[in-house]
């Protein structure tokens, strides 16, 4: 257990009407009793909850006769009126003894308490070094520590809700269950190195070799997840794209509700990418307006166009959008061929609907031949959804089709899903490690190469929950979480 108490702001800086200062270590409850007038916090209960106040014990300064008294003690200033919870090791989050002061949330305040508690014998936490304390102490895996800064940073329901399925444990014990039976394997097969010389199997090999199948299978169902994982996450990026004037800003504004982009009928007034982020239906979307897309001598908007050819290369989903106005579509078939790939989402949306005058059932047939074209010259799957922006028509047509494709991507029937960059990489490493001892099995290898391969697959699964790490890799995880988490 660590010898030092550390502290820190938990709450977020800035003005507030309560922020709360953490502190945690084998010497919290002295340190802070050092400078709370209330009662003695090394003798209270834990999880209970104390008033009094915070001082600053001012050291006599025989030369300043203000400050000092006739009994020669300290002088002390009072710093803030507060509440101070008490939790006792190990029932805590680092399961160290911790204090949590809740005080006016005023900065200067908060500045004033931590210069206290360090003048006192406390230490500045590092940034995660609760959460770090949390793992090192055995109170969570390293796959927990990681979805609390998931937690954190969720933006959606959807993150929130795979954020919080990590946090208790769901990675952690779909991986401990295989880990467990292929442990009791590798130990048989250890056991066998003890008895080389007797020739004997104490591990069926049939029945190891169906072990490794049903952790094949449920290696490479994580790894699929994690499309729909990083999607909920980060986001899915959506590139709108079409020629100067096809609606692209028109949009953009519909969909955000806002005058987020302008929007004029001179073509070439988007020179710039916009980005935004739209919630539907609790997942996130990054939409990206961009420049027109056509033969420019503007060198800046040459430059726009360029960069909107760069978004559809990183983007997931392209909304294209063509003029439902026009009558020459080839201008639009050309760009799309050179933008689709197989790995992309392609939604087709002609625009501006409103513009043509026709009957209903006239105009039904007019862009049902449009979308023949489409088909006939686009040789790639794409959804065609008719809409305007402008008047609000089938917008939300193109919202649920943003909403199905991201959850297109989620594995039927698995509750634990991969967001995290680490795991996925530790996932695949594991899986080759398992495929790598299938192939030791299957050609009948010495056993103590058949262990080695065993060994570098337990190894591989206990990256994921930190049973297996360094401090490189600890260092880099816990640097990116806020002081005071």
């Amino acid at each position: 257990m660590n010898q030092d108490t550390i502290c820190a702001l938990a709450t977020a800086s800035g003005v507030g009407a309560i922020g709360v200062i953490r502190v945690s270590g084998n010497q919290a409850f002295e340190l802070v009793s050092k400078i709370f007038e209330g009662k003695d916090l090394t003798q209270e209960k834990s999880h209970t909850v104390h008033y009094g106040y915070i001082v600053d014990k001012i050291e006599e300064n025989p030369t300043n006769h203000q400050l000092t008294t006739i009994n020669h003690q300290p002088s002390t200033e009072i710093i803030d009126e507060v509440m101070v919870a008490v939790f006792r090791a190990p029932r805590t989050f680092t399961a160290e003894d911790s204090v949590e002061i809740s005080f006016h949330g005023s900065p200067h305040i908060a500045k004033k308490i931590l210069e206290v508690l360090i003048k006192n014998g406390c230490r500045m936490a590092k940034a995660g070094e609760f959460t770090m304390r949390a793992f090192m102490n055995g109170r969570i895996d390293l796959s927990q520590a990681e979805s609390i800064a998931d937690l954190i940073a969720s933006d959606n329901e959807a993150s929130r809700k795979v954020a919080l399925n990590q946090l208790k444990g769901g990675i952690s014990q779909e991986i401990s269950l295989l880990r467990t039976d292929l442990l009791n394997f590798t130990s048989l097969i250890e056991l066998e190195l003890d008895f080389a010389e007797e020739d004997v199997e104490f591990a069926d090999r049939s029945a190891l070799n169906q072990l490794l199948d049903k952790i094949e299978i449920k290696l490479t169902s994580l790894i699929d997840s994690f499309q729909y994982g990083n999607a909920i996450k980060n986001g899915t990026a959506v590139a709108i794209i079409g020629k100067p004037n096809a609606g692209k800003s028109t949009l953009l504004n519909t969909l955000l509700k806002e005058e987020r982009a302008i929007v004029s009928n001179i073509a070439g007034t988007t020179r710039d990418t916009i980005e935004e982020v739209l919630h539907i239906k609790g997942h996130a979307f990054r939409l990206i307006d961009t420049a027109g897309l056509r033969e420019t001598a503007d060198e800046i908007e040459a430059i726009g166009v360029q960069k909107a050819k760069e978004k559809v290369e990183q983007a997931e989903v392209l909304v294209y959008l063509a003029d439902a106005s026009q009558t020459d579509y080839s201008e639009d078939f050309e760009m799309l061929k050179s933008l689709v790939r197989k790995d992309l989402k392609l939604i087709v949306c002609l625009t501006q609907t409103d513009k043509v005058e026709a009957k209903v059932e006239i105009e039904a047939k007019q862009f049902e031949k449009i979308q023949q074209n489409f088909e006939k010259e686009i040789d790639f799957p794409f959804v065609f959804i008719p809409i305007s922006a402008k008047e609000n028509q089938n917008v939300q047509d193109l919202k649920d089709e943003l909403s199905a494709f991201v959850e297109s991507l989620k594995s039927e029937g698995d509750q634990v899903v991969i967001t995290n960059q680490r795991h996925y990489e530790s996932l695949r490493k594991s899986l080759q490690a398992v495929q790598q001892v299938k192939e030791a099995v299957y050609s009948q290898i010495t056993t103590e190469l058949l262990a080695y391969e065993l060994r570098n697959a337990l190894e591989a699964l206990g990256e994921i929950s930190g049973e297996f790490t360094n401090d490189e890799v600890l260092g880099n995880i816990f640097s990116k979480f806020c002081i005071g988490k």
